[in-house]
């Protein structure tokens, strides 16, 4: 019998088993992240840390998060995803084993920022990955689930299961949860080395039908550009490139300051202010992302549905972008309705939520198309600039809250919003980082 001709194979599937790895990937990760938001009022208690004390500690985990964020993108395009990620996912799950085994404020600091170092290149390199090894089609609606519908659902498991479950309905005290966690992430990055390749035509798994399936269509990029350094890259933007990142960047500092309300802040909003317990807290808190990782599928599916219908690729990533964060910064403005009832409180916030999550592949989506080949070192620069509102989110809410009624950081967090969706007026997704041209030499 004749071997079949690679134009008659029938694709394998591999590539299923990549956006499993890499949606669980991201996942762990939010479940691991929003676990310290749980145990914010057990440290309260035990170490008698007030609310900007708790924020200073959120913010070693984004000091770091923000410092290693470019050069773990810059190691990822030039190094590869697959040693790169595998060893952030290794220290990130030690750096959350830290956070059980720190006996006081100062232990703490670093397992924080140990925390940050591991998580800080992961959706960099999960944007590579992305462009890698899936086609340009449906890419956006992938990004969607991978970075927002799985991210989202990790923190709300971390929020229900850990902290409404485990913490709550079934009394287990914080560290070994956390141990047994970390021991689940390193299981998990040990599988990620086994199982990942960097390439699809590098993996024994994949034929030839599948690796021409996803490596054909290269969104009209040279096969093999000369690899630049950062210092060319940054020599050969134009004016108008580096305005269009620093739009981008702008638009990223804002959600990111909105958004680490729901990260950071919500179990401990509802414990001080609403005297909820444990398995309230966990289930109340765990809400809003429900919302959020529905918006995110939803945002990616838009934004690759608009480009279909309209062939315009600039203003369908710019509308769902400013139409998401534009809705949510009025819904949360509203939510301050019900803001005394916990319940209907957090249910607003689903909503909010949604919409301020459909935005996210648009970032996603953006930042692979100006990017190109070097997607991983400019997702990296805009979430290593975004930090900015990483850093400043929990010092200025531990601020708020503790010198001011909480309603004051809900309406901080809105007018994030309203800001963020107007700057993606000035996003063009279709100005590459670098001209063509000055890839090819």
């Amino acid at each position: 019998m004749s071997e079949q001709t690679p134009t008659s194979q029938r694709p394998t599937n591999y590539r299923w088993v990549v956006f499993a790895m890499a949606s669980g990937t991201s996942w762990l990760m939010y479940l691991h992240r929003y676990t310290f938001s749980l145990i914010k009022p057990d440290l309260e208690e035990e170490w008698g840390l007030e609310n900007d004390e708790l924020g200073l500690l959120d913010s070693a985990f984004s000091l770091t998060y923000s410092l290693c964020q470019t050069p773990l993108g810059i190691l990822g395009d030039i190094a590869g995803v697959h040693l790169v990620l595998t060893g952030m996912i290794i220290v990130w799950s030690i750096g959350l084993a830290m956070h059980a085994w720190a006996p006081s404020e100062h232990e703490m600091w670093y397992a924080r920022a140990t925390f940050g170092m591991g998580q800080s290149g992961v959706y960099a390199n999960l944007s590579r990955l992305s462009r890698t090894w899936f086609p340009a089609s449906i890419r956006t609606t992938l990004q969607g689930w991978m970075g927002t519908f799985f991210g989202r659902m990790g923190g709300f498991c971390g929020y229900m299961l850990v902290g409404g479950v485990m913490l709550g309905m079934l009394g287990l005290k914080w560290r070994p949860v956390l141990y047994g966690l970390a021991g689940i992430g390193i299981a998990h990055g040990i599988v990620f080395l086994l199982l990942f390749r960097n390439k699809p035509s590098r993996h024994s798994a994949v034929n030839e039908a599948e690796a021409r399936l996803i490596e054909e269509p290269e969104d009209d990029q040279p096969a093999a550009p000369k690899r630049m350094s950062y210092r060319e890259v940054l020599s050969r933007m134009s004016p108008r490139s580096i305005f269009n990142v620093a739009c981008l960047n702008v638009q990223t500092i804002l959600s990111t300051l909105a958004d680490n309300i729901y990260s950071a802040w919500i179990p401990l909003f509802l414990f001080q202010v609403h005297n909820l317990g444990a398995r309230e807290r966990g289930i109340y808190s765990a809400l809003p992302l429900l919302g959020g990782a529905c918006g995110g599928v939803m945002g990616g599916w838009l934004n690759d549905f608009l480009i279909r219908r309209t062939g315009n690729r600039r203003w369908a990533r710019s509308v769902v972008g400013l139409a998401g964060k534009g809705i949510a910064g009025v819904l949360l403005f509203a939510s301050l309705l019900v803001y005394h009832d916990p319940r209907l409180f957090c249910c607003m916030l689903i909503v909010v939520k949604f919409f301020a999550d459909w935005s996210l592949p648009s970032t996603w989506g953006t930042t692979v198309d100006i990017g190109g080949k070097a997607s991983a070192t400019v997702f990296a620069w805009n979430n290593s600039i975004a930090g900015i509102g990483s850093i400043l989110a929990p010092i200025l809410y531990g601020n708020v809250s503790k010198h001011f009624d909480w309603s004051w950081v809900f309406v901080t967090g809105a007018v994030a919003y309203i800001l963020c969706a107007l700057s993606w007026l000035a996003v063009d997704c279709t100005i590459p980082i670098i001209r063509e041209s000055d890839t090819q030499e």
